[in-house]
């Protein structure tokens, strides 16, 4: 499936960061988004934004490294967003899956950084995990009139709330595992103009190629089942997801 964007891939994590993106290439995909998830991460994502016409960065701190929040790293974080391949504040958000951080030490770095992706201008890649409830009325007291984009959507029941706002909702690998119907369910629900597919490389490796690490060349076996969801055609969900990923992002379109 040619003309796919990843819209969310942790580049600096992959194994062999050159090999796997000749690969994408290779595949046929038209961008690679890749993520920060502290300072060192955002920075090794805007370097390889640099270095790569087609890589673009986004620069945030996730929420279990939230008690890392201090005025030297909003700072750094800021820095990193006027670059120009940096396209968003993120990965950020509130995960209470697993005891990492205090919540209100979550809190209070989700709402600076919704707060930088304001005053900068840039869209706001969300992560939230057992969490839905408080992520959800944190961006709607905070985040009105941003561009969000729900990473690896996990809130099948809360499509119609997502779409009323207008939040982008990127399906990752875990749509093809079995037990997913309720994902890929709502990936057919989803609002046309909102539907993004990613990898979440290395993490999340779709169905066919579980038990290796994700590279983001394999971003079309996800669009392939969220294809299916649908109804669609492999060519009609590249066309649509690329071009809503291009806006989210602001990215330019292929010369």
């Amino acid at each position: 499936m040619a003309g796919l964007i990843d819209t969310h891939c942790h580049l600096e994590l992959l194994e062999d960061t050159e090999r796997d993106l000749a690969a994408a290439w290779e595949a046929g995909l038209e961008a690679v988004v890749a993520i920060g998830f502290d300072l060192a991460s955002s920075r090794q994502a805007a370097g390889l934004a640099r270095r790569h016409e087609r890589v673009y960065a986004v620069a945030g701190l996730y929420p279990h490294e939230a008690q890392a929040l201090d005025d030297e790293l909003l700072g750094g974080l800021e820095e990193l967003a006027r670059e120009p391949g940096v396209v968003a504040i993120g990965e950020c958000g509130l995960d209470y899956y697993r005891d990492h951080c205090p919540p209100d030490t979550q809190k209070r770095a989700f709402s600076v950084q919704i707060e930088l992706a304001r005053r900068t201008g840039l869209t706001l890649v969300v992560h939230t995990r057992e969490a839905a409830g408080e992520t959800m009325a944190m961006l709607a007291d905070e985040a009105a009139g941003l561009t969000v984009v729900m990473h690896c959507f996990s809130l099948p029941d809360r499509v119609d709330e997502c779409n009323a706002r207008g939040y982008y909702a990127s399906f990752a690998g875990n749509a093809t595992y079995k037990n997913a119907g309720d994902l890929r369910a709502a990936s057919a629900r989803v609002r046309e103009d909102l539907l993004l597919v990613e990898t979440d490389a290395p993490y999340l490796t779709p169905a066919p190629f579980r038990g290796k690490p994700n590279r983001p060349a394999w971003v079309a076996a996800t669009a392939a089942v969220v294809a299916e969801a649908r109804g669609w055609t492999p060519e009609h969900t590249a066309a649509v997801t690329t071009a809503n990923a291009r806006r989210a992002f602001g990215l330019p379109a292929p010369a």
